[in-house]
């Protein structure tokens, strides 16, 4: 599992908290993938991922507003890659997740810290470096 480090601060302060928010949230869903208590998780793994697209949206939202303010061009294809991760976790197969937990919440966990580590040390690092002066 991978866990916040100073490695993801990209130095706009409030955007680094809400990244910070994302990993916290996807380390809930790990604990909750290790957590052998409980036999059914269904309902905590909806929990999670209405959290996980309610939060993503919302920090997109700020990054894109960000973006805009500081005239970077880049913000269409950045967009777009925000748009595509919502849309993958709204396309999940709930029925199938309900069928095999913990296998569907394992591969949700790898998409997701894949997909931001990824995107924070790649796309959102260099839209920082690429201010318009």
């Amino acid at each position: 599992m991978i866990k916040w480090s100073d490695d993801y601060l990209i130095g706009i302060e409030e955007l680094d908290r809400q990244h910070e928010k994302l990993f916290e949230i996807a380390g809930r869903a790990f604990e909750l993938f290790k957590n052998n208590i409980y036999s059914d998780k269904y309902d905590k793994i909806i929990e999670i991922l209405e959290e996980l697209k309610d939060y993503a949206k919302y920090h997109f939202k700020a990054e894109e507003t960000y973006m805009i303010s500081i005239g970077n061009k880049k913000i269409f294809s950045h967009k777009i890659e925000h748009d595509e991760f919502i849309k993958k976790v709204e396309s999940i197969d709930l029925n199938k997740v309900d069928e095999n937990q913990d296998k569907y919440l394992l591969s949700i966990l790898e998409f997701v810290i894949n997909w931001t580590s990824e995107h924070i040390l790649q796309k959102d690092k260099a839209m920082v470096l690429q201010k318009v002066k």
